[in-house]
């Protein structure tokens, strides 16, 4: 044997006919596996509902080949219909008398109530009574080759390593006045599975697979078959042992793995003719960089796209993406974006895009972002136990609401056959939270595009470096798409050894695509847009001087868009505009001015999205004459569909800048006099970059010490002073002919390094300060990375309280505030509540509910002691004296 239990096999003989079977007569004495609202559903029967759940996925070809590839070798339908025994197996635990007696009245049982998992790992280390280890086939396990990795990856199925320290006496005793003998039980469930699973006990030598990898996937797609094998629309609960169960359950597991979209074949036929990019599109010529995607071989299994802003990087990945499932590649899409807002803005363009390529069929895009619930155009409601309420179930049939079962859970969302969600979804799979496995096995299945790759921090580019590697480990496809990303960090993703120096990364081809195969990139095909943008820097960023340089353009009829570092500065600029007398040319929605950033309620934020496209429309005939001023902040930077004559922004890091002037004269309308060339200023502090060198932080720029750690949001003066440097060396930026070079000169090792010989000591200081925090980011993600070289029955994961310190500092999204009941907003619609920013969350439970008061047009509300408001600027702290009960 190679590892469970510790038995001999003489240890093991007997048959499950020698058991007494007397003591099963009695009320409780049948085993219960699930049960709710006075009904139960019969162990056996929940066993073999996810047994059979597992062998429907296994069956298909995306599923087969992650498995397939993590075994190292092709597997047999001996060896699929084995692991349906363990996959059958995993909550034999329940047969405990411990757990059974959950569902009895008080008393008849005296000890302790127990769960399951635990429980099962006792029957296989001799802690079961040996007639029990019999009745459930041990030695065939052992003959079969489980091992101890094997066992636990099953019954960790609940999301979580399963933990036998300080555990408690297994007492498995016969508990005589419910009538419940956990021997006699197991005797009647194990007799059923040479039945159930006769594949599986044919004469074979071979082991099942040893490999490290193959346990953890194994433990994923347990987890995902557990899952469905629970849903009670699928299965409905049946008490009485019926010894026909299995092929009936098999009959709905199969039509189950199709229905919610695990089975993407018919789909797949589908796209084989229409996996074209007029046809996903509406447009007839890609642009060279989609023509560049478009022709990239597929079997590459990783792809990094390197184009400007505007140029269509989302069709392009949209394009790899059915070209991909067209040839049976892989089953499903997940596009991962920065932010919770680009995700609900991109989530539409995705579900429209795919109506359009797969018709009536289409899958509707499961938008996973948490605490909302959405699939294709319908909103969805959480209701009790787990179950939602969609709002048009009242005219669709129970098979087209199980469409959407990947869209009622996060923990799901992964499952979906198009999903459109934050990042941070994604990088679940990779770390040691609850239901990692799961992520990543039905991730595993998908092209995974991650969007802005540049836009994150070092914490979370090591974890996402650690789920690139998972996922392409498994057989998954990735694409990775940047407009700005530097040659160290192409580097990194591409997994190799040598970064370019400066001369080479600046004469790299640009637009490109890269493969993790291939040595050079291939680019350089035809001409796109070239703009060339006036650039220059203004000695000033106080919200008088952005106000006043905004209030002269539009007076002048251009659309002015400002983007300010901070939402603080970004309120400050709107309330000086409506002081200066400039209200009039302000963004308008619902009848009165409106500004763009993180703070406000989802339902507000689509009709400003959509204020803000209609304001910079990027469509000549929609785009109404005179002067706008948009002010946001970041959430400006990408997603939306805009277009602006006249950029006014705060100095931040080059390839944030350039995502900026991204939005400015991205499409060949008429400007207004004046303003025929794209026109860019970029503010800065009067005093320059030393002052924040102390360290100090304001307006985005800088840092704050935090226990000798330095904290902040663009921290590195160095990239920033070198932007700085590059605007007023530079006045006019051509682009994208200029990219490459714009962001080596500010990110490159070599730059950085000539700017601190020519700065001294206090720039090194600061810079090796800057360092010591992304070192320790670093290693912060690497602690907590998920250790699938770990063997699984060694796994263990961090507390509750850390997993959820994990979580919290992947979302940063703040607490989630719930209002009593739908009020009406500042803009006239209903909404549910708001997100406050991570500062202001501390001590706040989210889903926290609260019950708002309106006042002139301002809803109030008080959470964790401190009181806010929310109107048209957003939601702010409160500083006015009014009772909120």
């Amino acid at each position: 044997m190679r590892g469970i239990g510790g038995w001999a096999l003489n240890d093991v003989t007997g048959s499950a006919a020698e058991q007494n079977q007397e003591s099963r007569k009695g009320l409780y004495g049948a085993p219960w596996g699930k049960s709710r609202d006075g009904e139960s559903h019969h162990l056996a029967h929940h066993c073999a509902d996810v047994a059979a759940c597992f062998e429907a996925m296994a069956a298909l070809p995306g599923v087969r080949s992650r498995l397939e590839r993590a075994a190292g070798g092709p597997l047999s339908e001996v060896d699929i219909a084995r692991l349906a025994v363990l996959v059958f197996l995993h909550d034999i635990g329940k047969l405990h008398p411990g757990f059974q007696a959950k569902a009895w009245p008080e008393g008849l049982w005296t000890g302790p109530r127990h769960g399951h998992m635990r429980e099962g790992v006792e029957i296989f280390q001799h802690q079961a009574p040996p007639d029990i280890v019999r009745s459930l086939h041990l030695e065939k396990l052992i003959e079969w080759g489980v091992d101890w990795n094997l066992l636990f990856s099953v019954l960790a199925h609940h999301g979580r390593p399963v933990s036998m320290e300080g555990g408690r006496p297994p007492c498995w005793r016969a508990v005589a006045k419910a009538g419940y003998d956990p021997g006699a039980a197991s005797a009647e469930v194990g007799g059923l599975i040479p039945r159930w699973f006769a594949g599986a006990f044919v004469q074979d030598g071979r082991p099942l697979p040893s490999m490290v990898g193959f346990a953890h996937l194994f433990c994923g797609f347990v987890s995902l078959a557990d899952w469905l094998g629970s849903t009670r629309a699928v299965f409905p609960f049946k008490a009485e042992l019926d010894v026909d169960y299995m092929e009936k359950a098999r009959k709905k597991a199969g039509a189950a793995v199709a229905a919610i979209g695990l089975d993407p074949r018919a789909l797949q036929r589908k796209a084989a003719g229409r996996a074209d990019f007029a046809t996903l599109t509406g447009i007839d010529t890609p642009r060279p960089q989609q023509q560049l995607v478009g022709a990239f071989p597929l079997a590459e299994p990783l792809v990094i796209l390197e184009a400007e802003t505007g140029s269509g990087k989302t069709e392009a990945a949209l394009w790899r993406f059915v070209l991909l499932f067209a040839a049976g590649k892989v089953d499903s899409l997940y596009f991962a974006l920065p932010t919770r807002a680009a995700a609900i803005q991109l989530h539409a363009r995705v579900n429209k895009a795919m109506a359009r390529v797969f018709g009536a069929d289409a899958p509707e895009a499961v938008l996973a972002v948490p605490g909302y619930l959405k699939s294709g155009v319908v909103g969805g409601h959480a209701l009790p136990d787990w179950g939602v309420r969609w709002d048009d179930d009242g005219g669709l049939d129970e098979s087209r609401l199980l469409a959407r079962w990947a869209a009622e859970s996060a923990k799901r969302h992964l499952a979906a056959t198009i999903a459109v969600g934050t990042v941070d979804q994604a990088m679940l799979a990779a770390l040691q939270v609850k239901h990692a496995h799961l992520r990543g096995a039905a991730l595993s299945r998908s092209l995974l595009v991650i969007d802005e790759v540049h836009a994150s921090d070092r914490y979370m580019v090591e974890v996402q470096t650690h789920l690139l590697a998972m996922h392409l480990g498994h057989g998954g496809q990735a694409m990775l798409m940047s407009a700005t990303l530097g040659s160290l960090a192409r580097t990194k993703w591409l997994g190799r050894k040598t970064s370019p120096s400066f001369e080479e990364a600046v004469a790299t081809p640009y637009p490109a695509v890269w493969g993790k195969g291939e040595v050079a990139p291939r680019g350089g095909i035809g001409k796109g847009g070239e703009k060339s943008v006036a650039i220059g820097l203004v000695p000033s960023w106080t919200a008088e001087t952005a106000a006043a340089l905004a209030i002269d353009a539009a007076r002048s009829g251009a659309r002015v868009l400002v983007v300010r570092n901070t939402v603080r500065a970004a309120i400050s600029t709107f309330d000086r505009v409506r002081q200066a007398g400039g209200e009039d040319l302000l963004l308008t929605v619902a009848k009165g001015p409106a500004l763009h950033h993180g703070r406000f309620a989802p339902e507000d934020r689509a009709l400003l999205d959509g204020a803000v496209e209609a304001a910079l429309s990027v469509d000549q005939a929609t785009r109404t004459p005179g002067g706008r001023i948009v002010i946001g902040t970041q959430t400006l930077e990408q997603s939306l569909d805009i277009d602006a004559d006249f950029l006014i922004t705060d100095l931040c890091p080059v390839d944030v800048l350039l995502q900026r002037i991204g939005r400015l004269h991205r499409h060949a309308l008429s400007r207004p006099s004046g303003f025929e060339v794209p026109h860019c200023r970029v503010l800065m502090p009067e005093q320059g970059l030393e002052i924040f060198l102390p360290p100090f932080f304001e307006n985005g720029l800088g840092g704050w010490d935090e226990r000798g750690v330095l904290n902040g949001i663009y921290r590195d003066l160095s990239v920033l002073e070198l932007t700085r440097r590059l605007i007023a060396a530079y006045p006019e930026w051509r682009i994208p002919a200029m990219n490459r070079f714009l962001v080596e000169s500010a990110t490159h090792p070599e730059r950085i390094e000539a700017l601190h010989r020519e700065l001294g000591r206090p720039w090194e200081t600061y810079w090796a300060n800057v360092c010591g925090k992304d070192i320790a980011d670093a290693g912060a993600a690497r602690n907590i990375a998920l250790p699938i070289g770990t063997p699984f029955a060694d796994m263990r994961y961090p507390d509750p309280d850390k997993e959820e310190r994990i979580r919290t500092r992947l979302g940063a999204e703040g607490a989630r505030i719930l209002f009593s009941g739908p009020v009406c907003g500042p803009f006239g619609v209903e909404i549910s509540g708001v997100t406050l920013p991570p500062p202001w969350s501390h001590g706040i439970d989210g889903g926290t509910v609260v019950a708002p008061i309106a006042l002139d047009g301002v809803l109030h509300f008080q959470a964790g002691g401190t009181k806010f408001e929310y109107g048209r600027r957003g939601t702010v702290r409160s500083y006015r004296l009014l009772e909120i009960s």
